[in-house]
């Protein structure tokens, strides 16, 4: 599978616009890893994922196959930026105590990334995937929002989102599994903010290019009465898979 490049065309906005996700996230890996000294973080894209890993972690080396994306990346002392796919080039095997993909595993050639997971993880490393479906708002917010991501976009997902909605429980994991913890990303943003978010979706662009036309500000005006003037609570539960290499 060669790299699918949805997000380069529109890198600097999702640096901007991608919400963040929760520390207790980066807590628990860093818990339940064996160690904390390396974690690579693989499909980076901006670097969200591996500067929070930072915080946990002697070193991060996150890679990414965009030169887009990596140039929006966001600058750390603890992270090493590297324009690679799947592979973690000139890392010694098993030296890595965790292994993350942040919203970026359904995009991979898996058979390829899990070798070089199981070649790179130390004995009881952790790898650790996680995705996030559709937000929520208010129900009525909601039902737009869906209505826009079936219809007018819906034909420019990629066929790859479907994993996203079904949480990655169907993908090919050949690792020990561990619980998910139960946790959610959450912003409170003003309808022009949302409005960002929305343009930082592949299928949007995807449609952009196809029409030469943005469908955001008709569903920004059909949501203006709902939103009103304030920021409003969105919500993004996780969810995902973690797993454990075994102890040689």
């Amino acid at each position: 599978m060669s790299f699918q490049d949805h997000f380069s065309t529109q890198a600097s906005v999702y640096a901007k616009a991608r919400p963040h996700y929760p520390p207790g996230l980066f807590a628990e890996l860093a818990r339940l890893a064996p160690g904390r000294k390396v974690a690579w973080d693989c499909g980076t894209g901006n670097g969200q994922a591996a500067v929070a890993l930072a915080r946990h972690f002697d070193q991060v080396i996150a890679t990414d196959p965009s030169a887009a994306q990596l140039a929006e990346a966001v600058p750390h002392g603890h992270v090493v930026y590297l324009r690679s796919a799947e592979q973690l080039p000139g890392v010694p095997d098993g030296t890595v105590d965790l292994v993350t993909a942040a919203q970026a595993a359904h995009w991979f050639d898996r058979p390829k990334f899990y070798a070089e997971v199981g070649r790179v993880l130390r004995p009881g490393g952790v790898i650790a995937l996680w995705t996030y479906e559709l937000c929520s708002v208010t129900p009525e917010i909601d039902v737009a929002v869906y209505r826009f991501y079936k219809g007018p976009i819906g034909p420019y997902w990629p066929p790859e989102r479907s994993h996203c909605e079904t949480g990655y429980r169907e993908l090919e994991f050949p690792f020990a599994e561990l619980p998910f913890p139960a946790l959610e990303m959450e912003h409170y943003w003003t309808l022009a903010e949302f409005a960002s978010y929305l343009r930082s979706w592949s299928a949007v662009n995807h449609y952009i290019k196809a029409h030469n036309h943005d469908p955001v500000p008709a569903l920004e005006k059909e949501l203006a009465p709902l939103w009103g003037g304030e920021p409003r609570r969105i919500s993004w539960p996780l969810s995902g898979r973690i797993g454990q290499v075994a102890l040689r």
